[in-house]
């Protein structure tokens, strides 16, 4: 696409300006052609110069996760090679199921400025708001049995924790299953969904909503004191698309490993992150709660509770509560 040729042409030279010829000769197309994607690329938030006889300066490059910005030194093989951006969506992972089910291939990014209708575990609403996170969804499509699938949540989360440190020097914890908790409180929430036969996996949908340069005030109420963002953490703003190359790139390693040489070693990452472990938790399910001490998550991403009597409770899905107090396994409170 000539736009998005120019654009990096531009920023090729940035920040000296390029001549029009130059660009003319390089794209092949007219001046006209290029003063055309030259004024779309500055209706998208793109800052350029133009000066007769010297050509075009990128200036300042807009705080959206444009396709081509999220393609700009991305360097993965599969993930975020076809990406679908939306202004204002209802649901990332709403989106991505449709792509999905009419054929987007492995590797797709559905992701939004914001989201009117983002949800969370167990139906919670996510907040969303314009500009401000990373609210996206990922369409997998990987070769294994719907029973193998499990773990895919856990390395999420480690994929979102890895990327976050090494993006913007925070280091969160994980509370299982999948949320990212800094100073205790939500950094991302995570949503896996599948379609699935009896014996294969047609695709996974797998969401995830960073809360990156939200302002504490700008929380709802009823989060205010539960939910962050990397800006309340870190003490100023975050760049969102160098972070979601980050977690496009990490996630990438990690399934790799997962698939290649199996989830052991990707467990051991969630492991070195957790909050969760060896430590009185209670567990949480649709229909009852277990208190007890989180002794270990298994290889296909379960909670293993040891419960006062000192018996084993294993669990595949559940809200976890963190206690005060450190007893040790067995001894209850």
């Amino acid at each position: 696409m000539k736009k998005t040729e120019i654009l990096a042409l531009l920023k090729e030279h940035r920040p000296d300006f390029v001549s029009g010829e130059e660009i003319c000769k390089k794209m092949g197309v007219s001046r006209t052609a290029v003063w055309k994607h030259i004024q779309a690329l500055r209706e998208e938030g793109y800052l350029i110069d133009a000066a007769p006889r010297t050509g075009y300066r990128l200036v300042k490059i807009p705080d959206r996760l444009y396709g081509q910005e999220i393609a700009d030194g991305l360097n993965t093989e599969f993930l975020g090679r076809t990406v679908y951006y939306y202004d204002c969506i209802d649901s990332t992972n709403r989106e991505a199921r449709a792509l999905a089910s009419g054929g987007a291939p492995h590797g797709t990014l559905v992701v939004a400025e914001e989201q009117t209708g983002g949800k969370g575990r167990q139906g919670k609403g996510w907040f969303s708001p314009r500009g401000m996170g990373i609210w996206c969804s990922l369409v997998l499509r990987p070769g294994i049995a719907p029973a193998e699938a499990s773990p895919v949540t856990l390395l999420t989360a480690v994929a979102v924790a890895s990327a976050v440190e090494k993006t913007a020097g925070v280091s969160p914890g994980i509370k299982w299953p999948n949320d990212i908790l800094v100073d205790g409180r939500k950094l991302c929430g995570i949503l896996t969904e599948m379609s699935a036969e009896m014996e294969r996996i047609n695709f996974l949908v797998v969401g995830a909503g960073i809360n990156v340069n939200i302002p504490p005030e700008s929380f709802p109420a009823e989060v205010r004191d539960i939910a962050t963002s990397l800006r309340a953490a870190k003490g100023g703003e975050v760049s969102r698309a160098a972070l979601l190359r980050q977690y496009l790139r990490e996630y990438e390693h990690y399934y790799r490993v997962w698939l290649d040489v199996g989830f052991k070693p990707v467990l051991e990452e969630w492991k070195k992150r957790s909050v969760t472990l060896n430590r009185p938790v209670r567990v949480s399910t649709s229909r009852e709660s277990w208190e007890g001490w989180a002794e270990d998550v298994d290889l296909s991403g379960s909670l293993i509770l040891r419960l006062p009597d000192g018996t084993r409770q294993r669990f595949t899905a559940g809200e976890v509560t963190l206690r005060p107090g450190d007893n040790g396994p067995g001894t209850g409170d």
